[in-house]
């Protein structure tokens, strides 16, 4: 069964996105399976990955409204080596119409479950909200990553995305756990970046990812090419720091099934 990732984070702007699109592209770089779930209205996962949103006939909006399958909206983009399940402006009117259907905060998850034992990892793009979306994924969710720049207001945000995931732990999904934090768009010049980077290592000394993800040209110059960085330019800080996330990711799971089995 494969393990599905929610990265999370209500505030926007922090690589949420591009965390999705380049670790997805990395996983499968090592041979993983990995599906895609493009859950934000603004289809930024699917423009990113080569998809043109506006051209898709299917999407998220329709597997959560029970339209369609997993199997029967999702994609395999030309530049990425991951399957995708694609969204755009429709997800808007899916959120509004979920407020009235039953077991609406599970949709997503009963989704996946009928594909998820064909990947390793399913990781799921959210929305930079805290709303019915954000909820469905962080209810389909075994785990959530949380990318995060460091500066000003990041930590107050990280507390309030916290509290959230703890009371969706309480209530529908006991399973769910932080993955990790991850620090993005990293300048090691900027004194401010250091001294949140330092709070966060020491409030959080076991969920703080080793890998940085620096500030890269490159690695913001390839959603606009439609792919991954790794496919745009492999030799890329970006790309090499996106490869490292992904190493990190499958030793921390590699250590815990070890423990887990012994």
């Amino acid at each position: 069964m494969g393990m599905i990732i929610a990265i999370a984070n209500q505030k926007g702007g922090v690589g949420k996105t591009t965390t999705c699109i380049n670790l997805a592209a990395s996983l499968s770089a090592t041979k993983r399976r990995v599906l895609l779930v493009d859950m934000d209205p603004q289809g930024n996962a699917t423009m990113g990955s080569g998809v043109e949103k506006h051209q898709v006939n299917l999407t998220s909006c329709n597997v959560l409204l029970g339209e369609a399958t997993v199997d029967e909206a999702m994609l395999r983009p030309e530049n990425a080596e991951y399957d995708l399940l694609p969204a755009n402006g429709d997800l808007t009117a899916a959120e509004v119409a979920l407020i009235e259907m039953q077991q609406r905060e599970s949709r997503l998850r009963n989704a996946l479950a009928l594909v998820s034992d064909r990947y390793d990892y399913i990781l799921v793009d959210c929305p930079p909200s805290l709303n019915m979306l954000t909820l469905n994924a962080l209810v389909a969710a075994r785990s959530v990553m949380i990318p995060m720049q460091c500066e000003y207001y990041a930590l107050e945000g990280l507390s309030a995305l916290l509290n959230t995931v703890e009371k969706v732990k309480q209530t529908v999904n006991p399973d769910l756990k932080v993955e990790g934090l991850l620090r993005t768009m990293f300048d090691p010049r900027n004194n401010l970046a250091n001294d949140v980077s330092g709070q966060l290592l020491v409030h959080f000394p076991n969920q703080v990812y080793r890998t940085i993800i620096p500030r890269n040209v490159r690695l913001a110059e390839a959603p606009s090419h439609g792919m991954p960085v790794l496919k745009y330019d492999r030799a890329s800080s970006g790309a090499v720091a996106y490869l490292a996330l992904a190493g990190e990711l499958l030793r921390r799971h590699e250590s815990v099934a070890t423990a887990a089995s012994a």
